[in-house]
């Protein structure tokens, strides 16, 4: 995902709401992009001992170019929404795969089309960058998010996810 920090205003969504910007996250947005990640983190109900460990986790993402980090921006609202996605490789297809890990729109942004255009975003740099194909999971009863995947293309796969947690926690059911 190097060289993509050039791209920062590259997603204008006009339709049904407000001109939104979605830009590359930096190192100077780290404390943006932790405060949604946490909001995210909350969302899904997980436990953080360290308050400062998602900001230190998204920097170290950020600053290794681990991860592409996108945020929306809307306007008369702020940065309201924020994206993570991971490389990977699929040994299906033989080629590159991304996993949009993250995609979170804090209470104050729902319903501007923010979610819609980070989507839509993640998908055109992923177009753009040849990739097979962009996999993502969300909680089972997460319907409104399952709608907009749908709604932008993404299929139900009929695959069984298991996780094995090797970190001595329990993982939030979701």
């Amino acid at each position: 995902m190097s060289g993509q920090a050039a791209e920062q205003q590259v997603e204008r969504s006009t339709q049904d709401g407000p001109d939104i910007v979605v830009r590359t996250a930096g190192e100077a947005d780290v404390e943006t992009a932790a405060a949604l990640f946490r909001g995210y983190l909350d969302f899904y109900e997980v436990d953080v001992q360290d308050a400062d460990a998602p900001r230190a986790f998204l920097a170290e993402r950020i600053a290794k170019d681990e991860s592409l980090v996108l945020l929306a921006d809307v306007p008369g609202a702020g940065t309201v929404g924020f994206a993570q996605v991971y490389r990977a490789f699929s040994s299906l297809t033989l080629t590159t795969a991304w996993i949009l890990n993250d995609l979170y729109v804090a209470p104050s942004g729902r319903r501007t089309g923010a979610g819609r255009a980070l989507l839509r975003e993640v998908l055109r740099r992923a177009r753009a960058a040849g990739v097979a194909g962009v996999q993502l999971e969300t909680a089972y009863d997460n319907t409104v998010a399952q709608g907009l995947y749908e709604a932008e293309g993404f299929v139900r796969e009929e695959f069984h996810v298991y996780f094995h947690d090797l970190s001595g926690r329990t993982s939030a059911e979701g």
